[in-house]
């Protein structure tokens, strides 16, 4: 049996050969705990890797889907509405939320972002759409997903790739798209429903934890929108969304004005503050004066104003201005257009500019923060 356990632990892992054969008993226990501990970091590992490819990957990848197709729509929608624009209007049928378009753009984005063959990309056209058609935008993500993964398996293995890639990924896409995604985008429906419910009921702390946890969704290398849009936020919770993002994204611009000049404020305020996100990882501070601007911006968009939004503008904030056509979207059939106006200036750039530099100042003062910290590498 002692011969066992000790071929065992050499098997296991291989450590100290010499010294083990003399003193079996002394290294047997370390032996087995560095097997475990190997074990858990290859499993830790593997959920690293999960994570990243698809809650980062793909999730970033479906949000320039969605970004390219719904989005884009309701930026266009609106500016339908504007004199001399109304030829615009026959662009937003196509592009509206029952569109099969979005689900293809989502299927296409996704496998793109997975790095599957072109044959299977392009053949994820159709799984996002069989998938979209059956549970929204979760279903499109679920059946691209599978249809890329899948696809990737035959693809480029066999003399008729150009008939077995297609039917292979669109098969098995379409038909776990079809048969999961309704079960899940209900369940992310509930959630969301609880979400918005929650925060009728309880505008102020609710009004802080949504602002708060979307905004930094949208900083870090998740995609807001589309967890906006699969949780299918409305209303006051919406408008807290899109507050604590445009409190992210015009604070880290101005933090970052000195460092970065125009060119910085303009790609981090209209573009996407995840390219600050680098420099959180090296400082983590820095993300706490533009969280904590948009922690208290939260609740007075709730409570006080009771500013909503659409899911589609709700995890944009000031991003190609998506998050203030929302708010448009939302608020001006009931809302006096000068008024609302004022209340998007005051509440979604220039409360979250002055919150965001006091407590940068601040921080600056305790030394948290140097100067330089915000500098973006470029190229």
């Amino acid at each position: 049996m002692a011969g066992n356990h000790r071929t065992r632990d050499e098997t296991c892992i291989r450590i100290r050969g010499a010294a083990y054969a003399r003193h079996p008993v002394r290294y047997a226990g370390f032996a087995s705990a560095n097997c475990q501990s190997k074990k858990g970091l290859y499993a830790m590992d593997l959920v690293k890797k999960f994570f990243k490819r698809y809650l980062i990957d793909a999730m970033s990848a479906m949000a320039l889907g969605l970004f390219s197709s719904l989005i884009i729509g309701l930026v266009i929608s609106q500016l339908a509405k504007l004199p001399g624009l109304g030829f615009l209007s026959v662009l937003t049928e196509v592009l509206s939320a029952s569109s099969p378009v979005v689900g293809a753009a989502i299927g296409t984005a996704v496998a793109w972002g997975l790095g599957s063959k072109p044959l299977v990309t392009f053949s994820c056209v159709a799984c996002g759409a069989i998938g979209y058609a059956a549970g929204g935008p979760v279903g499109a993500y679920i059946a691209a997903v599978a249809g890329s993964e899948i696809g990737s398996l035959v693809a480029g293995k066999t003399g008729v790739d150009i008939i077995l890639t297609p039917i292979v990924t669109i098969v098995s896409g379409g038909l776990i798209g079809d048969f999961t995604g309704a079960y899940v985008q209900d369940f992310m429906s509930f959630l969301g429903g609880i979400i918005n419910t929650a925060t009728e009921l309880s505008p102020i702390p609710m009004g802080i934890i949504v602002s708060v946890v979307v905004g930094m969704a949208l900083t870090a290398p998740i995609s807001s929108a589309a967890l906006c849009i699969m949780l299918d936020l409305s209303g006051i919770a919406a408008g807290a969304a899109t507050v604590g993002c445009c409190a992210q994204m015009v604070g880290f611009a101005v933090m970052g004005f000195k460092e970065n000049g125009w060119g910085g404020l303009v790609s981090v305020g209209v573009g996407t503050s995840m390219l600050q996100f680098s420099n959180i990882m090296r400082r983590p501070m820095l993300w706490v004066p533009p969280t904590l601007a948009g922690a208290i911006l939260g609740p007075i968009s709730t409570r006080v104003l009771g500013m909503t939004n659409t899911a589609s503008g709700a995890g944009m904030g000031t991003s190609g201005l998506v998050g203030q056509f929302g708010t448009v979207a939302a608020m001006g059939a009931d809302t006096a257009f000068p008024i609302l106006l004022a209340e998007m200036a005051v509440m979604q750039v220039i409360l979250p500019a002055v919150l965001t530099m006091v407590f940068y100042h601040f921080f600056l003062r305790m030394g948290w923060i140097k100067s330089g910290d915000l500098k973006m590498k470029v190229g």
